[in-house]
């Protein structure tokens, strides 16, 4: 078999296509590293007997080094996305040589290869990150959660983000209908309903309707009225791995697909008049959502005639509080007009909406970094 070098790809690499730097003097390492890099539709990078480039290896989105190669690669810069590739992962000298380099793991093949696999594809799909994704729910009927989470939706799009709304409830009549977009065409909730184990995030991406650069997927007017907890599981876990902003819409209610989908949201948001039924229901809600869900706030809604003020109903509910929505006296009727929510730019959930997102954001990357 023909080796392949880092200048052999310089070619792939000014492409633009995302594979992994594989570095290794084994043959058969290398024929399996290859065959999972097809399985997960990637072009692998290969060094072969030698060491990487400094660019290829501060570039490279991946590393999988051959154990027996760590020597080649003394003096490397420290970085992570690492992974040593070894016939025993407790071998002392194996250790040893993880140490020195500061890889993130030490894998063995075949046991690790699902877990390669989906790691290489996540490559593939082309994001450097999962998106940041934020569920929004009612604290009460009506209480203006798909309002807020199209708010979202078009803010996020606006900012030039790559970004997916995603209808999580079905009896909510579709947000396709609020944004507007109910006759564009594309792919519903009842298409994806057979959907198991890795969907392909970029096809999944293409596949719905759009409304600018806002994908959405939401819920036809048929009959279906429920999706597995699996299919929620691969769509979602598809349209996080795309990267930039996914926000879901959330029925109240708790079942195995609402809890598959809270257990992929950063954060959530619950959506609370200033009124004291509406608090007693939202508590329930936060308790059930807060079995699985870590990060649950509280936004506020106006107006706030009632003595409650944002403090007081975060703090009743015991969640913090994510900020005020005043009312927007002109929303009915820009949207009875085919406005999607939060497009006027100085209303309240425009304005709530960028604040939100912006400091959500910085919070995500100063994780990630």
């Amino acid at each position: 078999m023909a080796r392949t070098t880092a200048t052999d790809h310089a070619g792939t690499a000014a492409e633009g296509l995302r594979g992994p730097l594989i570095v290794t003097e084994d043959e058969r390492l290398l024929d399996d590293l290859l065959r999972l890099c097809a399985a997960a539709g990637a072009e692998p990078e290969v060094v072969f007997t030698a060491a990487p480039s400094a660019a290829s290896w501060e570039n490279a989105p991946l590393i999988l080094v051959d154990a027996d190669s760590c020597p080649r690669l003394r003096g490397a810069a420290r970085r992570g996305g690492v992974l040593l590739i070894a016939r025993d992962r407790e071998d002392p000298e194996t250790l040893k040589r993880a140490v020195a380099l500061g890889v993130d793991h030490v894998l063995s093949l075949p046991e690790s290869e699902s877990w390669l696999v989906e790691r290489i594809a996540d490559l593939a799909d082309g994001t450097a990150g999962p998106a940041l994704t934020v569920g929004v729910a009612g604290g009460r009927g009506g209480a203006g959660a798909s309002t807020l989470a199209c708010a979202l939706a078009v803010a996020a799009a606006g900012s030039g983000r790559r970004t997916m709304l995603v209808d999580g409830d079905p009896l909510g009549g579709g947000l396709d209908i609020l944004l507007g977009a109910e006759r564009a065409g594309g792919l519903r909730w009842p298409d994806l309903a057979d959907s198991r184990g890795r969907v392909d995030s970029g096809v999944l991406e293409a596949s719905l309707p759009r409304l600018g650069s806002l994908s959405v997927l939401s819920w036809d007017r048929g009959a279906e009225l429920g999706i597995s907890a699996q299919a929620v599981r691969s769509v979602l876990g598809a349209a996080r791995r795309r990267g930039g902003v996914v926000v879901v819409d959330l029925p109240r209610r708790m079942d195995d697909a609402v809890a598959e989908a809270l257990a992929q949201i950063d954060v959530g948001l619950l959506v609370v008049p200033a009124e004291l039924r509406a608090v007693a229901a939202a508590s329930r809600v936060a308790t059930a959502f807060c079995a699985v869900l870590d990060d649950l706030r509280v936004v506020a809604r106006g107006p706030f005639g009632s003595g409650l003020d944002g403090s007081e109903i975060a703090a009743l509910i015991g969640r913090p509080l994510a900020g005020e929505l005043p009312p927007e006296p002109s929303l009915s009727g820009r949207t009875t007009a085919g406005a999607p929510p939060g497009t006027a730019a100085r209303g309240p959930l425009a304005r709530f909406s960028s604040t939100f997102l912006g400091q959500a954001l910085a919070a995500l990357e100063e994780v990630a970094a």
